[in-house]
């Protein structure tokens, strides 16, 4: 028992380092934290973001995660960066979990099970969408995926109520992604019961396409210009090698099954998933022309993301063919070298997107502690309505936005402003509107700037100590001058 505690304990350490290593490092309020933790910040206090609250709500509204912090936090205190590191680790086990329960579920051994985590932490993008593999920081999307494989391993076993019942809580963590393994688990499920019923479903999901071609509002050219570089949502934009990369996972996936079939070794539920994840690649299919003819929903829905879930079931059955199939007419030694080459393939990986590409340590859980950290500190103590007028880039400049790193309202973040604006028309137009006002910021002269603060209302100006200005200043440090601009 001992032993088992004690190599289970350092096949999570290892598991925990390579993935956060070939993440870049875990960091704290970076990429999407941009939404996440300002949103998390309201729902502990409402009075933040008096400016920014109906940019806010456009995401806050289909997500229920901050009205379960709100609730924790009237019963105890909430640190967000200690909750986004927890969370981060959580997020982890978990997935180490799914992907354990998910090959022992198809008879896989112990072997391919290490095989299949030391693939899993080999962080990649899904070709030209908008879902990685992994994400170097706490991202709800990456709890409701290991929940949704947890699902798809009791779908192995025929456990169809245990699945959902998981899928339901992935729903509370994060809709859309619980949403591609509802119907996956869905179209499963109904194989199942009654093949004739799985027709049900596919009409249903035809019946529900047509009318949203004939219903559904759609983007106008305004609308699309907003966020016209997330050349992720649009696959008719894709490559051929992109095409050819996504069209790949359902052959994988159908080839192995097929092997496992020839042998006998298939479980009472796989082949219903392997249908269920037919399906859910015939929706994503069935979204392209929805897409291309830019109908709102279908590219809010972002239904690229379906190929993250067949990615994840690839690689799991890649494991058990590299280790179970393939190496079960080969000695114990060969899979051990196979194992070990995995991990140190990326081990290799690891060090180098860590150290010598980023830099960075393997975790900065709080804001680094450098000038930009320091004037956020500063805002952080004027009032909760204080609007920040900064270079709409700050955030990728500077490593945090303001909403992060201060609390407090800004005119605009271009990166997270353009991508929460998909949600909402009137939102983009704000956006575009301001990306458009704002555009040069860096060279403004002190009139352009003075004229920018008064057009929005800013209360402060927020800039590089070399372009000081004749402004009365607030505070200032070795890289960063404060103005007021009332």
């Amino acid at each position: 028992m001992i032993a088992k505690v004690f190599w289970g304990s350092a096949a999570a350490l290892l598991f925990f380092t390579l993935a956060t290593a070939n993440a870049g490092g875990y960091r704290y309020g970076v990429s999407d934290q941009a939404f996440y933790v300002p949103a998390l910040a309201k729902a502990i206090t409402p009075a933040l973001f008096p400016r920014d609250s109906d940019l806010l709500d456009v995401q806050m509204r289909v997500w229920l995660g901050d009205d379960i912090v709100s609730a924790v936090s009237r019963v105890m205190p909430i640190d967000l960066p200690t909750l986004a590191l927890v969370m981060y680790v959580a997020g982890l086990a978990l997935l180490a979990g799914a992907i354990t329960f998910f090959i022992r579920g198809l008879g896989g051994s112990w072997w391919a099970v290490a095989a299949g985590l030391g693939l899993a932490t080999l962080r990649h993008r899904i070709a030209r969408t908008g879902a990685n593999s992994l994400e170097g920081y706490f991202h709800p999307r990456m709890i409701a995926f290991a929940l949704g494989m947890w699902a798809l391993g009791f779908l192995l076993r025929r456990r169809g109520g245990a699945a959902f019942a998981l899928i339901a809580v992935a729903f509370v963590v994060h809709p859309t992604t619980a949403v591609w393994f509802g119907i996956a688990a869905g179209a499963a499920v109904a194989w199942q019961a009654d093949r004739r019923s799985l027709w049900v479903v596919a009409a249903a999901i035809t019946a529900i396409s047509l009318w949203l071609i004939a219903a559904g509002q759609r983007m106008d050219a305004d609308w699309l210009a907003v966020f016209a570089d997330k050349d992720y949502l649009f696959p008719t934009d894709w490559p051929i090698w992109a095409w050819a990369l996504n069209l790949s996972y359902p052959l994988v996936l159908g080839a192995i099954w097929l092997r496992r079939r020839a042998r006998g070794v298939t479980t009472a539920g796989e082949t219903a998933l392997i249908v269920g994840l037919l399906v859910l690649m015939t929706g994503f299919l069935v979204s392209v022309p929805l897409t291309a003819g830019h109908v709102a929903l279908a590219v809010q829905a972002q239904v690229t993301r379906v190929l993250w879930v067949l990615d994840g079931v690839a690689c799991a059955y890649a494991a058990w063919w590299l280790l179970d199939d393939t190496g079960a007419r080969r000695t114990a030694t060969w899979r051990v070298l196979t194992v070990a080459l995995v991990v140190a393939v990326a081990a290799a990986r690891g060090y180098y997107v860590l150290v010598l590409d980023a830099g960075r340590p393997l975790v900065t859980w709080t804001l680094p502690a450098d000038d930009w950290t320091a004037a956020m500190a500063f805002l952080h103590t004027r009032p909760a309505n204080t609007l920040v007028l900064a270079d709409p880039e700050h955030a990728w400049m500077y490593g945090s936005s303001v909403r992060v790193a201060a609390s407090r309202d800004t005119v605009l973040e271009q990166i997270k402003d353009a991508a929460m604006a998909i949600y909402d028309r009137p939102m983009a137009m704000r956006m575009g509107e301001r990306a458009q006002a704002l555009q040069g910021f860096a060279n403004f002269t002190e009139a352009q700037f003075v004229a920018a603060g008064a057009r929005y209302d800013a209360d402060v100006l927020v800039i590089e100590r070399e372009h000081r200005l004749s402004l009365p200043v607030l505070y200032e440090n070795a890289r960063f001058v404060i103005h007021t601009l009332r």
